[in-house]
């Protein structure tokens, strides 16, 4: 439906070269330090007094007809707006009844992901909720169509997919350093004036900007995934405009990049292996009948594949480790579990990766970009990977020595091998790879580990029990530093529960529509 993408998920795909995509950026000031904390209001005063101009949307050729278009204009850096400014592409689709109660902010996750287009994909989904609020979704600045940062086509080589696998033959770690360094170059060449600037603090600032531009005293606001570490910064940063919000499949606030990779790994084995017990007791599952065979037939699988890709009739090739992207995105939803076991079996039996390749794409270059619509402006093909490790540096104030030696990398490396691999054999030796993602970047804000508390309203935080990207806990933990949360336990599977559960969608339309809200931890029961 749309597109919940965990960070840590972008991460694995994306490799040890794409996990140093921001290594030369520029240093820029934190964006919550004391001097920024509570930027002069009067310099920011023309942006939050600025009116938006609605029109078509030229850049989304499917959005519904109601939907509607244009731009905000915000500072670089709001604390010195006068570093210059960028344009955010913002959509509305307005409100459908008669009891209009504001807008209603969305995002659905990332970092990276662009919000326009997914509301303009399925605004279906939220449609009880666009009878009393008109749907407002923005592409973050650096995403889309909201000064998109790039690395001009660097991202698509792979220059340390087997990083993790000592004594491939091509890890060897002064060469990949050097490698990792060049993209970085490329990245900062390539992403103009907005890549220091990146960042959840900045966004929830841009955020604040959006609130009043709409009309809104409050900021009522659902966010999924990464959008949920946005709406608490918002409510650290804005306690006081905090309207009614909802974070459904909730972020850390507190653990570094390598310890979210390591926990994400569990989350992903343990989706994996709720994905197995299911298929071994459907018939014909083409990995065993329990669970143990299952996951022994699964490694050999891949493997193989490794050693012998699936070959395309267009040359492409289906590796073992596009299996383990496919299986990847599939635990995102109990629905594409089917889907996964078909994708399996042809895969295994028939030599077929036609059902996978449905579920993630082949290695190899991207197929050829479609040409624009009309009018539209293209956003460059590696935006979405490009913005996310941009983004997540920002966030992180743990980095490893700019100067380090190759060999103290290989070392931290394989000093944490054996810990991801004991996580999932499947997926961690790709999220061991996030030990590289922000080597030599600038120290980013560590704003998020200093929420405590803010004063902000009660707000509705939604977890996941069998989540593969953000675990239950840190549902729990990110509501015990906010001090002003209910939590709403889903006993279910997959990534952010509204569109899996009829009974969370229920309660968190309750909430937003009628501010209906009970007080302590509430339950639904897997598939209702």
């Amino acid at each position: 439906m749309h597109r919940f993408r965990s960070r840590r998920t972008a991460v694995v795909c994306a490799a040890a070269v794409v996990a140093l995509t921001s290594l030369g950026a520029s240093p820029a000031p934190d964006p919550a330090a004391p001097d920024a904390a509570a930027p002069d209001p009067a310099p920011l005063a023309r942006f939050y007094e600025q009116h938006v101009r609605w029109g078509g949307c030229p850049d989304q050729p499917g959005a519904p007809a109601a939907m509607r278009c244009g731009t905000l204009t915000v500072p670089l850096d709001h604390a010195d707006p006068a570093k210059g400014t960028i344009e955010l592409a913002l959509a509305k689709i307005p409100a459908g009844g008669r009891k209009r109660l504001g807008s209603l902010l969305l995002n659905f996750g990332g970092p990276g992901a662009p919000g326009v287009e997914g509301l303009a994909a399925d605004p279906k989904g939220f449609a009880d909720l666009g009878e009393s609020y008109d749907l407002v979704a923005f592409d973050p600045r650096g995403v889309g169509h909201s000064a998109p940062v790039s690395c001009g086509g660097a991202l698509d080589a792979d220059h340390g997919s087997g990083g993790a696998d000592r004594g491939t033959g091509d890890d060897d770690p002064a060469a990949q350093l050097a490698a990792l360094r060049a993209v970085a170059e490329r990245c900062a060449e390539r992403s103009g004036p907005v890549l220091p600037y990146i960042g959840t603090v900045h966004a929830a600032r841009d955020l604040d900007v959006m609130r009043q531009v709409l009309g809104d005293r409050k900021l009522n606001y659902l966010g999924f995934s990464y959008g949920t570490r946005l709406g608490a910064a918002y409510a650290a940063l804005f306690p006081h405009r905090v309207g009614r919000m909802v974070l459904d499949g909730v972020d850390t606030l507190t653990e570094p990049l390598v310890e979210q990779a390591l926990v994400s790994a569990q989350g992903q084995q343990q989706a994996l292996e709720n994905f197995l017990r299911w298929c071994t007791r459907q018939s014909g599952c083409a990995l065993g009948t329990n669970t143990r065979s299952a996951k022994e037939n699964l490694t050999d699988l891949v493997a193989h594949l490794d050693r012998h890709p699936l070959v395309g009739e267009d040359g492409s090739h289906f590796t073992g480790q596009d299996v383990v992207q496919a299986i990847g995105g599939a635990l995102y939803s109990e629905k594409s579990w089917p889907g996964l076991a078909e994708g399996l079996a042809m895969a295994d039996r028939e030599g077929d990766a036609t059902g996978l390749l449905q579920l993630g794409g082949p290695t190899g270059p991207p197929p050829p970009q479609e040409s624009p619509a009309p009018g539209a402006t293209p956003v460059p093909a590696d935006n979405m990977q490009a913005a996310l490790i941009a983004v997540n540096c920002a966030d992180d104030p743990d980095r490893g020595d700019a100067k380090a030696a190759p060999a103290v990398i290989e070392k931290e490396i394989d000093a944490r091998a054996a810990e991801f691999r004991a996580a999932s054999p499947l997926f961690g030796p790709h999220q061991l790879m996030t030990v590289l993602s922000c080597y030599g970047r600038p120290a980013g804000s560590d704003f998020l580990r200093r929420i405590d508390r803010p004063g902000a309203p009660p707000l509705l935080l939604v977890g996941t029990r069998g989540d593969p990207a953000t675990p239950y806990r840190w549902t729990e933990e990110t509501a015990a530093r906010l001090g002003s949360a209910v939590v709403l336990d889903y006993k279910g599977d997959g990534h952010a529960a509204y569109i899996h559960s009829g009974c969370v969608r229920e309660r968190v339309n309750a909430f937003l529509v009628e501010g209906e809200l009970a007080r302590g931890t509430r339950a639904c029961p897997a598939g209702e």
